[in-house]
């Protein structure tokens, strides 16, 4: 909807029928398709004047497979841009810094529990003369989904406790959804190859007081557990439960005149309805 307010003509991919018919709800051309279906990347690309590819498959129970299909999806995409003007958008995820918040000159994330190569991807096509740009992403939210703290609310419903990690104090950055879809048309207006944004409003929430709000909700009880329980306890979760990761947007802001004006996380955790699985 932000890229068609500001003049553009979107084509956008659709796996469902729910999708095909929300994004022709929006003005949107639809285009059938899927990651897995790289013939249908491949046309979709060489039908558009510039590529935003925002899609992850979000299966965290076959996480080492989710990552190489988008690998796979960016490179199918580079490969149909190579030799041409036209830009890619490559979304990744936010990462960390020992001490102070991440800015966007430090190194992707980069873990074996979670092997993410989006950056990494679109670095090698920029070498090869893919006009690249990475938007790394915090927890981006409204009332309906907010990034991991979706499955955190799933798993506090199923558990009947909303738990965090020792004193809590660790942090995750968030954005909402309406500031980081006018980043994205920002970064497409502005476009410089090589760039990497960071679409963070809050610098980082503490996981306590995101734990305390989904307990409120639920209407269940907030408890800390240890780092040593965290594992069993959140299962893959356990490797983002306990991350410190406190992250800037000031060079983004700056360079591309970005004021994120959304509601905060904590806002939308407080009008989710969550007597809806």
């Amino acid at each position: 909807m932000e890229l068609i307010s500001a003049g553009h003509q979107v084509l956008g991919l659709a796996r469902t029928d729910a999708g095909a018919r929300s994004l022709a709800e929006a003005g949107a051309q639809v285009h059938r398709g899927d990651l897995e279906d790289r013939e249908s990347l491949r046309n979709g690309a060489a039908a558009s004047d510039a590529v935003l590819h925002t899609a992850f498959r979000h299966d965290w129970t076959r996480i080492s497979e989710s990552c190489e299909l988008d690998k796979r999806a960016i490179e199918t995409i580079g490969d149909v841009l190579q030799g041409s003007s036209r830009p890619f958008i490559v979304t990744s995820g936010v990462g960390a810094a020992q001490g102070r918040a991440a800015t966007e000159e430090d190194p992707p994330l980069s873990s074996p529990s979670l092997p993410r190569v989006s950056e990494v991807t679109a670095i090698a096509l920029l070498e090869r003369g893919v006009r690249t740009s990475v938007m790394r992403l915090p927890q981006v939210h409204d009332t309906v989904k907010q990034g991991l703290v979706t499955p955190l609310i799933a798993l506090a419903r199923a558990k009947g406790v909303s738990a965090y990690v020792g004193d809590g104090s660790n942090r995750w950055p968030a954005a909402h959804v309406t500031d980081v879809a006018r980043l994205y048309r920002l970064a497409l207006d502005k476009f410089t190859a090589g760039a990497r944004y960071h679409a963070v409003a809050e610098e980082g929430v503490p996981l306590k007081d995101i734990a305390t709000a989904i307990g409120h909700g639920l209407n269940v009880p907030v408890i800390s557990i240890s780092p040593e329980q965290a594992q069993e306890h959140f299962g893959f979760f356990g490797f983002f439960a306990g991350r410190d990761a406190r992250v800037s947007s000031a060079q983004t802001q700056v360079t591309l005149g970005w004021n994120p004006t959304g509601p905060d996380l904590l806002t939308d955790l407080g009008n989710v309805r969550y007597t809806q699985a």
